[in-house]
């Protein structure tokens, strides 16, 4: 079985059409897995639905808390791309012994046009197959989360090295 955490980020905003303002209503994480059909056995829990950049050190240790103390040891995060990296440093510091993958999206899932569905359809396949340790998935492949950044002028990730 699969948990997956979601936090928030653009992978989760909705957009008011009359002041132009993105904002949060609720996950989109089930219909995603629907669209997508997927057929694995996932657990989904809301933790928070947040802007990566408004996201605290307590919030971080709430996620690596959740992380440690579920059942499941495949875990795949969706959160914002701003300050993913600052995350995934954390929770290879405090959570051992797990196979986490942060994912999110760059354009938001109601768009329509998002890369939000392909960018989890890639986490859900990197968490069954990676060995333990914290990774993100965007664009269609893998970091260690030691070398990975979000590259603001193209809106790409990309190694460090």
């Amino acid at each position: 079985m699969i948990r997956i955490f979601i936090t928030g980020g653009t992978f989760d905003k909705e957009y008011n059409e009359l002041n132009g303002e993105l904002y949060f209503k609720d996950t989109h994480m089930q219909e995603l897995l629907t669209k997508g059909r997927c057929r694995l056995d996932v657990q989904i829990r809301t933790l928070m639905m947040i802007d990566s950049l408004e996201m605290t050190a307590e919030d971080r240790e709430l996620i690596a808390y959740q992380c440690n103390h579920c059942e499941e040891d495949r875990i795949v995060i969706t959160h914002g791309t701003d300050t993913m990296a600052v995350t995934a440093k954390m929770l290879a510091e405090k959570v051992p012994n797990k196979t986490i993958v942060l994912t999110g999206a760059m354009i938001p899932i109601k768009f329509g046009s998002s890369d939000g569905l392909f960018n989890l359809g890639g986490a859900l396949a990197f968490v069954q197959t990676l060995p333990p340790g914290v990774y993100v998935a965007m664009n269609g492949r893998w970091f260690n989360w030691d070398n990975v950044k979000k590259n603001k002028l193209t809106g790409v990730f990309e190694e460090l090295k």
